[in-house]
């Protein structure tokens, strides 16, 4: 976790806009994987990274941003809040043809009920 909050640093500090949104996903990603998970701290750095990745118009993060999002709120207090997430994430990977991802929000969907 330090790891990639020392390369978040640093690629804020070199002007790396495109590398922090990645790496912002990858701490809620490390985040959500913790025992127990931190949920919270997961939906900040998912949430930054999505603004991010929007703003520079990297759609295939942006996408998965809101599936890590669907996932997030699909498991844990929010339920209600994951098939928006879900749906976005759904149609961006279809309009990308991102078929891979597409399945697994497919999956994701099929969980949902």
């Amino acid at each position: 976790m330090e790891s990639a909050t020392r390369a978040a640093e640093l690629a804020r500090d070199h002007d790396e806009q495109g590398s922090a949104a990645w790496i912002l996903r990858l701490l809620g990603e490390i985040h959500i994987h913790c025992d127990p998970p931190e949920v919270t701290v997961a939906e900040h750095y998912y949430l930054q990274a999505e603004a991010l990745a929007a703003e520079l118009g990297m759609r295939p993060l942006v996408a998965h941003c809101h599936l890590s999002l669907g996932r997030l709120y699909q498991r844990k207090a929010k339920r209600e809040q994951a098939p928006e997430h879900l749906t976005t994430a759904m149609a961006m990977y279809r309009e990308m043809g991102m078929l891979y991802w597409l399945e697994q929000v497919e999956v994701e969907m099929r969980a949902l009920g």
